[in-house]
Parts: C-alpha cells; sequence; structure tokens
C-alpha cells in the first residue's frame, strides 16, 4: 500500500487511440483503433475502479476530444483526461469543447495540455513555430482558457493569441473548470506549470531525477502563491512473481532488431527538439544493455516508440514500493498503460490495485488469459506505428 500520496493515488490508464499491439516493432500483432476497442477498454477501465483515462492527441491518433464524448456515455466514474494542443484551436473554442464535454459526462472532464513534439508532425498539422515561441503561444492560450473558463469577459492582445470581449456562457460541472495537466522539461515549460496548471506530468524517470524536477516546479509555483500536483506517465508490467514480469518486458522487444533501434534513434536525434525527449533517450543511449536505469524502470520502451519510454517490472509487492519512492517525492497521479492495453488494465487493476489500496475487480470482473476474443477485427492495413 502506498502511504506517502493523497491516499490513494489516482491512477489513470491510456486509450491507445493510434492502435494497439503486443509485441513492439511487429505488425502482424497490431490491433487497431476501432471505436468499439477502444469502448472496450474504456469500460473495463471504468468497471475496474481505474480513476481516469488519458487519450492522446497526433496526426496517428482518433480525435481526443470526439473519442472521448462517445466513451462517456458507456463508462460511470471514469475521469477524461483529453489531450488539447495550443495553436490548433482557439482558446474560446477549446473552453467550450472542455465544458461541453464536462457538462455531457456530470463532471469528469480533465484538460492535458500538449505543447511538445517533433517539428516534423507540427508542421504537418500546420503549426511552425520553433520550441520556444510554442510555449509562448501556451503561456497566452492558458491565460485567456483559464480567465473564459471561470466566467470572465476576457480581453487579451498578445504576441500570438489575442481576444475581444470574450466570454464562455456554459459554465463546468466542475468548479472553477475542469483542472488542467501539462507536462514538460524546459525551462519555460516549469514556469507555465508553476503559473497555470493544476497537476504537472513527468515521464517515467529514475526517482531522484524526478524529485529535482518536482522540487523546481514546486518551489516555482509555491513563490506565485500557488500548490501543484505532480503525476507521471509510464508503463506498468505486473506479473505474480518478478521473474515472470521481466520476461514478459523482455518479450516486448522479441521482435525488435538492432537495425530497428539504431534507425528510430538516429531519426529521434535528428527531429526532435522536446528537451523532455531528450531525457527520455539520455536514460537507455539507444542500446539494449543496462536497460534497468533503476531499480525495476526499465527503459526498453523508449528504444522504439517516442513518448513515455519506461516501465515499472515486478510482482505486485515490489511495484507498489517502487511507486511508495514516487509518492515520497511528491506523486499522487500515475497516467499508466501496458500492452496489449486491454489484457493488462486487468492484470494491473487485479495484481497491483490491492497493493494500493485501491478498488480492484470483484471475480465477476476477471479476464480469462486464454480465451479472450476482444470485440475488434483485425484491420485490415496494419498499423506501422502506435505511439
Amino acid at each position: 500500500m502506498v502511504q506517502g500520496s493523497r491516499s490513494p493515488l489516482d491512477f489513470l490508464w491510456f486509450i491507445p487511440s493510434a492502435g494497439d499491439n503486443r509485441y513492439l516493432s511487429h505488425p502482424e500483432t497490431d490491433r487497431a483503433p476501432t471505436p468499439a476497442y477502444l469502448k472496450e477498454i474504456a469500460v473495463a477501465a471504468d468497471r475496474l475502479g481505474y480513476y481516469g483515462t488519458l487519450l492522446p492527441t497526433g496526426a496517428h491518433c482518433a480525435d481526443a476530444w470526439i473519442t472521448a464524448a462517445s466513451i462517456a456515455p458507456f463508462t460511470e466514474r471514469l475521469k477524461l483526461l483529453v489531450a488539447l494542443r495550443p495553436g490548433l484551436t482557439a482558446p474560446a473554442e477549446a473552453v467550450r469543447q472542455a465544458a461541453a464535454l464536462d457538462r455531457l459526462s456530470n463532471g469528469r472532464a480533465l484538460v492535458n495540455v500538449v505543447t511538445g513534439g517533433s517539428p516534423q508532425a507540427l508542421a504537418a498539422d500546420g503549426l511552425f513555430l520553433d520550441h520556444q515561441a510554442r510555449y509562448e503561444q501556451t503561456d497566452e492560450f492558458l491565460s485567456i482558457w483559464r480567465k473564459l473558463a471561470s466566467g470572465e469577459t476576457v480581453t487579451q492582445e498578445g504576441k500570438y493569441l489575442s481576444i475581444k470581449k470574450g466570454r464562455h456562457l456554459f459554465p463546468f460541472v466542475q468548479k472553477p473548470h475542469a483542472p488542467i495537466y501539462f507536462g514538460g522539461s524546459s525551462d519555460i515549460a516549469r514556469e507555465i506549470a508553476a503559473e497555470h496548471v493544476d497537476v504537472y506530468l513527468a515521464w517515467g524517470e529514475p526517482p531522484h531525477q524526478l524529485k529535482e524536477v518536482f522540487d523546481d516546479v514546486r518551489a516555482r509555483a509555491a513563490s506565485r502563491g500557488r500548490r501543484i500536483r505532480f503525476g507521471v506517465r509510464l508503463h506498468i508490467i505486473v506479473r505474480e512473481t518478478e521473474g515472470q514480469a521481466w520476461d514478459a518486458a523482455n518479450d516486448l522487444l522479441r521482435y525488435v532488431s538492432d537495425d530497428a533501434i539504431a534507425a528510430f534513434q538516429a531519426a529521434m536525434a535528428k527531429g526532435s527538439d522536446s528537451v523532455g525527449q531528450a531525457r527520455m533517450s539520455a536514460l537507455h543511449g539507444g542500446k539494449r544493455d543496462n536497460l534497468e536505469i533503476s531499480p525495476n524502470l526499465w527503459a526498453g520502451i523508449g528504444l522504439v516508440r517516442t513518448g513515455a519510454g519506461t516501465a515499472l517490472v515486478g510482482d505486485p509487492e515490489t511495484i507498489a514500493e517502487r511507486l511508495q519512492e514516487y509518492a515520497d517525492i511528491g506523486l499522487d497521479t500515475v497516467v499508466a498503460s501496458g500492452y496489449p492495453h486491454l489484457e493488462e488494465a486487468y492484470r494491473v487493476a487485479e495484481l497491483l490495485f490491492p497493493k494500493l489500496n485501491l478498488n480492484h475487480p470483484t471475480t465477476d470482473t476477471r479476464l480469462d488469459f486464454n480465451s479472450i476474443s476482444p470485440s475488434f477485427a483485425p484491420p485490415p492495413t496494419l498499423l506501422t506505428s502506435v505511439k
């Protein structure tokens, strides 16, 4: 049981709206992100006692807001952490979207503001600002968004965004508005977090490294008279024994070649301006050896995946102990995932939740892993890129 958190942890699961798979870099195991499959994961997460679910954004992802609205009627308690990208939508429209989802779901909307990304992917969406400018735009976006969402009439002229006598007419169920989640490792990202957000999210680095980040963001927020919460985005590979868990982790890389790793890492080094992504890449150095970068923290996923590249690997008691180490530095939120996401949602809830004092499934919700047959059809065109 984790004692150092807000008791218990807010434990969210990931909706793989870019597609899912059983093995990394093995298209024959890919699963298409059909509405039926995404709904199935969301309904399972709701029934199993997860606090919420993250819906990502990006060209390879199904639209986060439409997907969230599609699963809201089929879930009862599950919070919907929906990603949005400043620059792709105006603050006033983004407020209306968030408030509409909050009202539709009876107060279950959460907003995940995403600023980072590769310049190539951003350009493909029509965004051409450099790293510094994107975060400056995000600062202006959140300033307007928060005022509108709180019921103010807003006139503001900025370098990137302006508004004149803007008002939001449909209040949120949550007060003053849906909570704001945000991540970013650069100095300007930490300033934005301290000024605007409710929960600062980081990728799964070793606890001693995240402590430095959390302490810094916490101090910046305190200097503004604000308090901020902290979360981590990482994968969970839990099995009944330690050996089984490490076998499962290594099995994810069964079809990953050294050439595939080298090609992916070269593309990342050339095409990313993300400070957080650079920190992820530095954990493994693009090599298979020494992937256990901290006790039970494995960096293998980052060899061929962007974003969250680490996983906690172990038996339930060990993973609970490792989460305690994060709770001790201020963590109270976990945004977790596992391949494939449907089966692993059950594994994590059944094996780990009892050790974290979280709701866990009763016998009528348990999954028979030997007979599972998810209600989705194999994709006619296999996916080749899964976030």
